[in-house]
């Protein structure tokens, strides 16, 4: 039995150390040398090539390396019948709330406008809300939503949530389907994107969207890039109809350099770093889901592929 682990070459670098002591007893082949793939029960992967793991004919359980598996569904020979399993790592709930943290009190405390001012030697005090005046709108309000939402709150913002399906979230105000959609954006200053990919959400930050929000209001995308129709952004930035955003995700990764947010100056780029995954602690996390799945016990977080997620 062996595991074949398929990750980008700069990624190799943070996971190779652990793998052997997380995997002791299990033979770990490191893509491309995957050897004999008969022998291959196990593929951990990241944005796998098409067709590796139809190439794999014993494979029982794909493992997606981060939360997000769309990776791994958009592969048109993807073996229907093997299932995947998302990893959810408390590590990177946590480091995503950080990032989400960081760039609401970003947007609240005008800071993109400071720098601005900063540069340009000028000395002027702006306006400014309190926290609790401010609301902030999540979409997406699975884990990483609720977590979020909960540190926020801690600081003072007014937080909603809205999801596909209906969650009783105690102390939020909670919305669901296209209507509570609308109704969620009409009162988001803030709105965070943390959205899986699905055919449901790809090009759901749009300019109809950012028309239902108030004037003014500021983004937050980490959820996933071709989530975002560009042009809109651009143009709902250009009109006034949003006074900033925040991206970590984009269609194409790396951003390509005369790409036109690097340079807006109403655009902070991050490189997909919100909740990158941490070896030490998704290993133990990923080696103790193979365990139970070998056992025939129930294994967390496996995906619906139909739903996506």
């Amino acid at each position: 039995m062996a595991i074949l682990f398929k990750t980008t070459p700069a990624a190799m670098t943070r996971w190779r150390p652990h793998l052997t002591a997380a995997f002791s007893g299990h033979e770990v082949r490191l893509w491309p040398d995957i050897g004999d793939p008969v022998a291959i029960d196990y593929a951990l992967v990241w944005h796998p090539e098409p067709g590796l793991l139809a190439s794999l004919p014993n494979l029982r359980l794909i493992v997606s390396l981060g939360a997000g598996v769309d990776h791994i569904l958009r592969d048109p020979l993807l073996p229907p019948s093997v299932p995947i399993l998302r990893l959810l790592d408390p590590y990177m709930t946590d480091a995503m709330s950080e990032y989400v943290i960081l760039n609401v009190l970003r947007l609240h405390r005008q800071d993109i406008d400071y720098r601005a001012q900063q540069a340009a030697a000028e000395w002027r005090e702006r306006d400014q809300k309190n926290a609790a005046e401010r609301t902030v709108g999540i979409l997406g309000f699975g884990t990483l939503g609720r977590d979020a939402a909960r540190k926020l709150k801690m600081i003072g913002f007014e937080v909603a949530g809205w999801s596909r399906t209906a969650r009783d979230v105690p102390g939020f105000r909670t919305y669901v389907g296209d209507a509570g959609r609308d109704a969620l954006l009409a009162r988001s200053e803030i709105l965070v994107s943390l959205l899986p990919m699905t055919a449901a959400t790809e090009n759901i930050l749009d300019a109809a969207l950012f028309a239902r929000l108030p004037r003014g209001a500021g983004l937050v995308n980490a959820g996933r890039g071709r989530q975002l129709v560009e042009a809109d952004l651009l143009a709902a930035l250009d009109s006034g109809q949003l006074s900033a955003a925040v991206l970590d995700v984009f269609r194409d990764e790396p951003l390509p350099p005369e790409h036109p947010f690097w340079c807006h100056p109403r655009i902070v780029v991050t490189p997909h770093v919100a909740a990158e995954t941490h070896p030490p602690t998704a290993l133990p996390i990923i080696a103790a889901a193979i365990r139970d799945f070998e056992a025939g016990r129930p294994v967390a977080n496996m995906v619906d592929a139909k739903r996506g997620y």
